[in-house]
């Protein structure tokens, strides 16, 4: 879904299950850059959400753009907010107090090369991933809402970081529990999206609701 159209880039809303941009063979060609070129051949890839996850995108409109954008992203100058479902509740030895509502994970990750595209916790050869957190409240049954608000980028970032705090994310088939298979969808979207319009300087900020 388009949200809006700027002479420089677009914001669309990628639904769960939908890839991002196009995957090895031909199983994997359908994707939202695929459809949006479409009606904007000249589009460019700023980012990426995955599969599993849904939510806001910015996608650029000019090779300028797209430099522009991509620089903010590598410089952390976006804000990004995403609202997940957890299993419990981020575990007090991890967040380093009892019963915490809000806290922060900092750890470093890399692929795990057996097991591609899994991530894992690797404090010595890995690269530094960092996600402040805070809890919104219960969602019954030992489910919690969240809210994440990551510092970095890394691959699979959230989801290692929730189940490395001891909660994967509900419906999480790669991290979670053997029951994460039964849900509908991975209860994680990107909710929150802000970042300077290369083309005026302007600060712009969107919203997307959240769909569970």
């Amino acid at each position: 879904m388009i949200l809006e159209i700027r002479d420089s880039w677009i914001i669309t809303v990628k639904e769960a299950g939908l890839l991002s941009v196009p995957g090895k063979g031909p199983d994997k060609a359908d994707c939202l850059y695929a459809r949006l070129l479409n009606e904007f051949p000249e589009i460019y890839t700023v980012h990426r959400l995955d599969q599993a996850t849904s939510g806001l995108m910015v996608w650029a409109r000019t090779k300028e753009a797209q430099r522009a954008l991509s620089r903010q992203f590598e410089l952390r100058q976006t804000r990004k907010e995403y609202e997940a479902l957890i299993c419990g509740r981020p575990s007090a030895e991890k967040a380093g107090e009892a019963d915490p509502e809000e806290g922060e994970i900092r750890l470093h990750q890399r692929l795990d090369v057996d097991n591609r595209p899994m991530q894992i916790v690797d404090e010595e050869q890995g690269k530094l991933s960092v996600t402040r957190w805070r809890l919104l409240g219960p969602e019954g049954e030992g489910i919690w809402r969240i809210r994440l608000y990551p510092e970095t980028g890394r691959t699979h970032q959230l989801r290692l970081h929730m189940k490395t705090a001891g909660c994967p994310i509900s419906g999480d088939t790669l991290y979670g529990t053997p029951e994460a298979e039964k849900a509908d969808r991975m209860a994680l979207h990107a909710a929150l999206l802000g970042f300077t319009d290369p083309g005026t300087g302007e600060a712009v900020q969107f919203e997307s609701d959240v769909p569970f």
